[in-house]
């Protein structure tokens, strides 16, 4: 029998099952511009996983203040940093999920992988509703872009998927990666990166690593990000073979009166500058495709806080974007959570699974299914 949802995807017997990896990056506005910077503002400050305040009184302090006045001011950042063809972090984002789908493609067959956003497009909903197309999806990967978990990023990812899902009738198998802080391809990819820069251009006085901040508050409600951020720093100075008084950990983009992680990367930056520390880089382990929080934040006006400080020069080091080796960490993490599924397998099994297919659908066609 075929059946078809309101998302016209159907059911067909004898159809090949599909195994897919969606990769989930935070998102984007869609030009750098008040209108479309508000709309994504809005879409992002509304997450209950983002503000925990009451959902009223939140609302009316993000309507009636916070969206009419810092709209516009964000807008004038992301003109900074807008590319040609787009924002930086959803083009560096599809990049990404391109290259390891390559990268999965030379592991498995017939895995696929596609790009959403949490905020803005292409939406989780979008994404999903295309990777069904034509029926099939039978086993699916949620990947955040997040190596650390908050509540704040990966636990919203899964809540929109699993909103998502509870619409559907047909429901693939699901396997959520909560983190990969600690994998050790991922903290390779790391050192390589650093390593790399320093060679091309020298070696500061100290390593800041700059993680995303979050409210104190969710650190004492039991959210592991900050301790993920610190075991992520450990594994790095050991990798890079660094004494532990050359690198701090430091939080950033912090935003409300509310007490936020620290040592906040600004004020650490002033006090080296302050001490005489003539060289500071900066390497942001968190983020995985530079973005508005990395090109403008870091690396123009905390690279121009450092010097107006007193400091001779600060380094940015840029985010894993298309390493090589970090796309083969990529491929790495996912093949940890795609064991037990039938991935691994060579093209003449695959053949004989096609036709194993072919034949399973004659069979019930014959038993009178409905094509």
């Amino acid at each position: 029998m075929k059946t078809t949802n309101k998302k016209n995807v159907s059911f067909t017997h004898g159809q090949a099952v599909r195994t897919a990896i969606l990769w989930v990056n935070l998102g984007s506005p869609s030009a750098p511009k008040r209108r479309a910077v508000r709309r994504y503002l809005a879409e992002f400050l509304s997450d209950g996983r983002v503000v925990e305040i009451p959902r009223i009184i939140w609302q009316l302090l993000l309507r009636l203040v916070i969206l009419p006045f810092r709209s516009g001011r964000t807008a004038h950042k992301y003109k900074q940093i807008w590319l040609e063809n787009g924002s930086p972090l959803v083009l560096t984002s599809i990049a990404q999920g391109h290259a390891l789908e390559r990268e999965m493609r030379g592991r498995h067959h017939d895995v696929t992988v596609a790009t959403a956003m949490r905020y803005g497009s292409p939406s989780i909903t979008q994404t999903l509703d295309q990777l069904r197309e034509g029926g099939g999806l039978g086993r699916l990967v949620i990947l955040p872009a997040y190596p650390q978990y908050s509540a704040t990023t990966t636990a919203s990812v899964f809540d929109e998927v699993t909103r998502y899902f509870q619409k559907q009738r047909d429901i693939p198998e699901l396997r959520f990666v909560k983190h990969y802080h600690d994998h050790g391809a991922y903290i390779e990819a790391l050192a390589q990166q650093i390593t790399a820069y320093w060679e091309a251009n020298g070696r500061g006085d100290k390593l800041l690593l700059s993680f995303h901040g979050i409210p104190r508050a969710n650190l004492d409600k039991g959210d592991p990000y900050h301790c993920e951020c610190y075991k992520t720093a450990r594994l790095l100075a050991q990798a890079l073979d660094c004494p532990p008084e050359m690198i701090q950990v430091t939080f950033q983009s912090r935003f409300g009166r509310a007490k936020w992680l620290q040592p906040y990367t600004s004020e650490v930056l002033t006090d080296l500058a302050t001490q005489g520390l003539e060289r500071v880089d900066v390497v942001c382990p968190g983020f995985v495709a530079d973005c508005l929080e990395t090109l403008e934040e870091i690396a123009q006006e905390n690279v121009e806080l450092f010097v107006a400080s007193g400091g001779k020069s600060c380094h940015y080091i840029p985010c894993l974007n298309l390493n090589t080796e970090w796309i083969r960490a990529l491929g790495d993490i996912v093949d940890m959570h795609l064991a037990g599924w039938p991935t691994f397998v060579s093209p003449s099994i695959s053949e004989q699974n096609d036709e194993q297919c072919a034949l399973s659908r004659q069979e019930a066609l014959n038993r009178g299914a409905v094509e």
